[in-house]
């Protein structure tokens, strides 16, 4: 099978966004502080449940996502717009440094009394949330008809989520090498690309509206 030019460019704009969205690096620290005391098994469960689970429910979406939003009468110009706008909300919380800062707080909100933590909060809302959810229905949209383009995407998102399942089986010590300035430098660039990616998405949908 014979790959194009925009094929491998859906794999690659996919694996960039998903993994900029999912954002292992900056959750790590997050799982960590939820496992902590916990046995090594009991991390590595977590991990593998929690990953899986994001992974299901973001698939779920991108397969059923756009005869779901025909059924609610939404255009994908309108998805555009609109998931544009929300990725461009998470990508100034990533540059301004306030996004790990919210997880953490909601995730010791919801998660005082829960030992299983790969559903709520790991799955949801952390790794499948609205942003990724929106994420996986434009990047599939924008493929739409070109079955192998929307097969590459899924293949990124499957990486993304193996990276991420590894980040979360490692990130006790994987936190202490990198340590926290590091970490803040990663999720600044990330957060600058990210921006420009829903700058992007914003256009794209303005110009489907007004001009096509």
């Amino acid at each position: 099978m014979e790959f194009t030019a925009v094929q491998y460019d859906a794999f690659i704009a996919a694996f960039i966004t998903l993994f900029v969205i999912i954002d292992p690096i900056g959750i790590a620290p997050i799982f960590a502080g939820l496992t902590q005391g916990t046995t090594r098994k009991h991390q590595n469960k977590m991990a593998i449940k929690g990953s899986l689970i994001g992974f299901l429910i973001l698939a779920f979406f991108a397969i059923v996502g756009r005869p779901f939003l025909d059924g609610l009468g939404i255009s994908m110009d309108g998805l555009r717009v609109a998931g544009g706008i929300m990725l461009f909300i998470i990508a100034l919380q990533m540059v301004m440094a306030k996004r790990n800062d919210r997880k953490a707080e909601v995730a010791e909100e919801i998660n005082e009394h829960f030992e299983d933590i790969s559903v709520f909060p790991m799955a949801l809302p952390m790794l499948a949330g609205p942003g990724a959810i929106a994420t996986i229905m434009l990047l599939m949209a924008n493929v739409e008809g070109d079955f192998i383009a929307q097969t590459a995407i899924i293949a990124a998102m499957v990486l993304v989520f193996c990276i991420t399942m590894i980040t979360f089986m490692t990130a006790a010590p994987l936190m202490r090498l990198l340590g926290s300035t590091v970490n803040a430098v990663l999720t600044r660039v990330l957060g600058i690309i990210l921006a420009a990616l829903a700058a992007q998405y914003v256009l794209d949908g303005l110009k489907g509206t007004f001009i096509a």
